[in-house]
């Protein structure tokens, strides 16, 4: 199979930089969808693609009854940020290195003339980065009748090595809140007239340090954005605008969190006597990861790199939506491939760079993973 893999090595490395070179944001990956869709039709999937949300599913290989139906998942979209003093779409996730990974995987197999006993199909999931691109997905049944459902994430330098890999990625549970202290403003001299509203959000942020949730679980929560007051600085602000970030090891450690800082706003809000109006606006679950899948896993990352390149699953604090899929659909057996590939300085850093050479043995793990997963049930 390497050999296959090498000789695709000009058109992978192709297919990699056309991705990355244009990236689009959550919900706006319109060229990325429809390049992806022509490529898949090209090479013999059935494709599916959706009026009202971006996103691509291709379907190879035959839906025979008693079949399986296995799934390979990648995420489609970029990241808003400063990338040399100016502002733009960059792929500083990898998610560029995700779809040509699962891109890859077709073109093995097909250039290996491989003919599958069951249905592969290919999710080209929108709207990581928004952590609700998989839900979306979920609703609209692309998951239903999948029995295997694999991911693939690039790992940073801080996690693993370049040159292996781990069988699960557990991430940490995520959700973000946003809400609006709404009162009026006061004239600098009379502050008895009104509530300041820097000084109720500082009051939230003094009581979010007194949450205390079981020691041996990791869990944080902050503010991150606050936004109050205008031009004119001898007005107390009445108003303001803030974000809240979630984070917890496990789905009972988030909900406990979640529990407590809806408890602390509304007692915030009566003690100051103003009305502060909130929303959850995301919310992403911890990893459950199926034990079948892993070894599945585990044993392409052995057979592709060596038994000494296989890592223990990764814990790591930061949040996936992929998860979304076992979450939503219990029957999924599911895991997330972590591929070590030299990433630094780390993910989202606006100059963040790999080992492409990590793709081509990504592309043999993902490969090696789907034949394995079918000849199980053959």
């Amino acid at each position: 199979m390497r050999t296959t893999i090498e000789q695709l090595r000009p058109v992978i490395f192709s297919l990699y930089d056309h991705l990355h070179q244009h990236p689009e944001l959550s919900w706006q990956e319109q060229e990325t969808t429809t390049f992806i869709a022509d490529f898949l039709r090209k090479h013999g999937c059935d494709v599916t693609t959706f009026e009202d949300v971006t996103g691509v599913v291709g379907d190879y290989g035959p839906a025979a009854p008693g079949s399986i139906t296995v799934g390979v998942r990648a995420d489609m979209d970029a990241l808003w940020q400063e990338v040399d003093g100016v502002f733009r779409a960059n792929h500083s996730c990898g998610h560029d290195a995700h779809m040509t990974m699962a891109l890859g995987v077709l073109l093995v197999l097909q250039a290996q003339n491989i003919q599958l006993p069951g249905r592969l199909r290919f999710i080209f999931q929108p709207a990581e980065e928004t952590g609700n691109g998989a839900l979306t997905l979920v609703n609209k049944q692309v998951v239903d009748d999948i029995d295997y459902l694999y991911g693939v994430h690039l790992r940073p330098i801080q996690e693993i090595p370049n040159g292996t890999a781990a069988s699960a990625i557990l991430h940490g549970a995520a959700g973000t809140i946003s809400g609006h202290i709404q009162g009026s403003d006061a004239h600098g001299a009379r502050p008895h007239l009104g509530v300041n509203a820097i000084e109720v959000a500082a009051a939230i942020v003094e009581q979010l340090k007194g949450i205390y949730l079981d020691p041996l679980i990791p869990y944080s929560v902050k503010m991150t954005q606050l936004s109050a007051g205008g031009k004119s600085t001898n007005i107390i602000p009445g108003s303001a605008h803030f974000h809240l970030d979630l984070r917890a090891q496990t789905n009972e450690a988030i909900h406990a969190l979640f529990t407590r800082v809806e408890h602390i706003l509304q007692n915030i809000a009566k003690l100051y006597d103003v009305p502060v109006h909130y929303d959850i606006t995301e919310r992403v679950y911890a990893a459950e990861v199926n034990e079948e899948a892993r070894q599945i896993m585990a044993e392409a990352i052995s057979q592709t790199l060596g038994p000494a390149n296989l890592e223990a699953p990764i814990s790591t604090p930061g949040a996936e939506d992929f998860h979304y899929y076992t979450k939503e659909r219990p029957h999924l057996r599911a895991t997330m491939l972590g591929l070590g590939c030299g990433l630094h300085p780390g993910l989202h850093h606006p100059q963040m760079t790999f080992d492409r050479e990590a793709l081509l043995s990504g592309i043999e793990i993902l490969t090696r993973t789907v034949l394995s997963t079918f000849e199980r049930h053959s």
